[in-house]
C-alpha cells in the first residue's frame, strides 16, 4: 500500500508540478530567452518593427515638407498656409499619437502583444492613403480632411511605439536588448531621410511643369504633395504580412496569460524556428500569479521606488520632444527663415516655387537628415550596452542645453546674410539633432520598454510616450503662436532659448531612472522572482 501511495504521489508531482517546481520552471525559460544567442530570429524582429518605425518617421515628418506644398495649393495668405492652418495639419498627428500610445499600450498588456500588431499599421496604412485622395467641396475644406486622416494615421502610428519597443524588448537577450531596440528605433532616422529623397525626386521630376505653370504653381505642386505622402503607406504594406504572423512573447503567455506550459515550449520553438505553436496541440499550465488589476496598478506604483521610474521616463520623454517635434516638424520653417538656399529670385515667380521647395526644403531636410539624425542613433547603438542608458541620456539632455543656449543667444548673429554664418547655424543645428538621438530621444524609447514588469510593460511605455507627444503637442502649439511675434519667424531665437530651459529639467528627471543595461527584465521590475508564482489552479485545462 505504501508502494502504491508513493507511486500515485509521484504520478500526481508528474501531472501537476507544485509550485516551486513551476516557478523555478519559470525563471529557467527566462534565462534561456535573456541568454539565447542572437540569431536569424532576432534579425526579423528588428527588420519587422524597424520597418513599421521608418514608415511612422516618414509619415510624421513628410508634413514637414508638404506642409509648404500645401500652402502653395491651399494657402490664401501669401502662398503659405495662415498659423492655425498650419498648426492643425502637424499637430494632428502628434495628437493622434498621444491617443494611439495610451489606447494600443494598454490593448497589448490585455489582448496581448500579437493580437495587436499589424492593427496598428492597417490603420497608418488606410489613413496615409486617404490623406493623399483628400479633395475640396463646398461643404467640405480639404485642409480639414486632411487633419481628420492625419489624426487617425496618428493613432496606428502611436500603437506602433508600446508594440514594437516591447515585442523587441521581451525577445531580445540581456547582453545585446539595447542594440536591438535601438536598431529597430534607428529605423526612424531612414524614414525622415526616405521623406526628403522622396521630396526631392518629385520636386525634380515636376522642374519643368512647375518652372511653366502660372504662379504659384498650383496644378504640379498638388501633385508633389499628394505624391510625396501617399508614398508612405508603400513599405507598411511590404511589413503587414510578417508583423501579422510573428509570435506572441513568452513573457505574455508566461506571465500575464500565466501558461507556464505554452511559454516554455514557445521559447524553444521561436528561438529555434522563429514560430509559436497555436490550437488543439498547445500545451496548457495554468499557475496563479500577480495579475494586473487597479488594486494590483495602484500597489505597484503606489511604492515611490516604482513610481519615480515611471515619473523619470514620462517627463524625460515630455521635455525631449518639446525640442525634437519642434525643430523636426518646423525644420522647413528655420531653413526658410535663413534663406537657407541662397535663393534671390522673386517671391511671386514659378522660379522661386521651385527653389524653395528644392532647395530650401527638401536638399534642407536631406543635408539635416544626414548630418545629425541619422548619425547619432547609430552611434547610440554602438554605445548603448556598453557606456549605458543613462550615461547617453544625460550627456544628451546636457549637450543640447548648451548647444540651444548658443542658438538662442546668438541667433540673430548666426541668421545674418553672412554665408559662412550661416553655414555655423546649420552646423550647429546639425549638432543638436546628433546628440538628441545619440541621447535622449533614443533612451527615451529604450527605457520604459525594459523598467516596468510584463503586466504593464506596454501600458507603462504607452504612458511614457504619450508624455512624450503631450510635449510635442505643446511645443507646436507653442512654435506656431510664438514664432512669429514681432514679426515673421522673429522670436525663433527666443523659442531656442526656451528649448535649452526644457533640456536643462530632463537632466534632473534622468536621475530618476535606473540603468537597465546587462540587466535582465525581471530584476530591473523591482519585484522578487523567487516565489513570483504563488499558486497552481485545482484544475487546468
Amino acid at each position: 500500500m505504501e508502494q502504491q501511495s508513493s507511486h500515485d504521489a509521484s504520478y500526481q508531482e508528474k501531472a501537476h508540478p507544485s509550485v516551486a517546481v513551476l516557478d523555478e520552471r519559470r525563471r529557467a525559460a527566462l534565462a534561456e530567452i535573456d541568454n539565447a544567442p542572437f540569431s536569424w530570429f532576432h534579425v526579423k524582429v528588428c527588420l519587422v518593427a524597424g520597418v513599421g518605425f521608418f514608415t511612422d518617421a516618414y509619415d510624421i515628418f513628410a508634413i514637414n515638407i508638404a506642409s509648404t506644398m500645401l500652402g502653395y495649393v491651399y494657402g490664401h495668405t501669401n502662398n503659405q498656409l495662415s498659423a492655425n492652418q498650419s498648426l492643425g495639419v502637424k499637430v494632428a498627428t502628434p495628437v493622434g499619437n498621444l491617443v494611439g500610445q495610451l489606447l494600443f499600450g494598454w490593448l497589448a498588456d490585455i489582448l496581448g502583444r500579437k493580437r495587436m500588431y499589424g492593427v496598428e499599421l492597417m490603420i497608418m496604412i488606410i489613413a496615409t492613403f486617404g490623406q493623399a485622395l483628400a479633395g475640396q467641396a463646398p461643404a467640405v475644406n480639404v485642409l480639414g480632411v486632411i487633419i481628420v486622416w492625419r489624426f487617425i494615421m496618428g493613432i496606428g502610428i502611436g500603437g506602433d511605439y508600446p508594440l514594437s519597443a516591447i515585442i523587441s524588448s521581451e525577445f531580445a537577450a540581456t547582453r545585446s536588448r539595447g542594440r536591438l531596440m535601438t536598431a529597430v528605433f534607428a529605423a526612424q532616422g531612414w524614414g525622415q531621410f526616405a521623406a526628403a529623397i522622396v521630396g526631392v525626386i518629385v520636386v525634380r521630376a515636376y522642374k519643368d511643369a512647375i518652372l511653366n505653370a502660372p504662379f504659384p504653381c498650383v496644378n504640379p505642386v498638388d501633385h508633389t504633395w499628394r505624391l510625396l505622402i501617399g508614398l508612405g503607406c508603400v513599405p507598411g504594406v511590404i511589413a503587414l504580412y510578417f508583423r501579422l504572423t510573428i509570435p506572441e512573447t513568452p513573457r505574455f503567455t508566461m506571465d500575464i496569460e500565466r501558461n507556464i506550459a505554452l511559454a516554455t515550449t514557445d521559447i524553444e520553438n521561436v528561438l529555434a524556428t522563429g514560430k509559436s505553436v497555436h490550437g488543439e496541440d498547445a500545451p496548457v499550465q495554468r499557475v496563479t500569479a500577480p495579475k494586473a488589476t487597479r488594486a494590483d496598478f495602484r500597489a505597484y506604483f503606489g511604492q515611490w521606488k516604482n513610481l519615480k521610474v515611471l515619473i523619470g521616463t514620462a517627463y524625460s520623454w515630455f521635455a525631449l520632444d518639446i525640442a525634437f517635434y519642434g525643430l523636426g516638424l518646423n525644420n522647413s520653417s528655420i531653413l526658410t527663415a535663413i534663406n537657407f538656399g541662397g535663393i534671390t529670385s522673386h517671391k511671386t515667380t514659378s522660379l522661386y516655387v521651385y527653389q524653395n521647395l528644392f532647395n530650401n526644403i527638401c536638399v534642407g531636410n536631406l543635408i539635416l537628415s544626414i548630418g545629425g539624425l541619422i548619425p547619432g542613433y547609430w552611434v547610440s547603438f554602438l554605445f548603448i550596452d556598453s557606456w549605458g542608458r543613462k550615461p547617453i541620456q544625460l550627456m544628451g539632455f546636457t549637450v543640447l542645453t548648451i548647444l540651444f543656449v548658443i542658438m538662442g543667444f546668438a541667433y540673430d548673429k548666426l541668421e545674418d546674410t553672412d554665408t559662412t554664418n550661416k553655414r555655423v547655424f546649420v552646423f550647429l543645428y546639425c549638432l543638436a539633432n546628433f546628440f538628441q538621438n545619440f541621447g535622449p530621444n533614443t533612451t527615451t524609447f529604450v527605457i520604459p520598454g525594459e523598467a516596468f514588469p510584463t503586466r504593464y510593460r506596454s501600458t507603462a511605455h504607452g504612458i511614457s510616450a504619450a508624455s512624450g507627444k503631450l510635449g510635442a503637442v505643446i511645443s507646436q502649439v507653442g512654435f506656431a503662436q510664438l514664432a512669429n511675434i514681432g514679426g515673421t519667424n522673429k522670436f525663433i531665437n527666443h523659442i531656442m532659448e526656451i528649448l535649452a530651459l526644457f533640456m536643462f529639467t530632463g537632466i534632473f528627471s534622468t536621475l530618476l531612472i535606473p540603468e537597465t543595461k546587462r540587466r535582465s527584465l525581471e530584476d530591473i521590475s523591482n519585484e522578487e522572482q523567487e516565489g513570483y508564482i504563488q499558486g497552481v489552479p485545482e484544475a487546468t485545462s
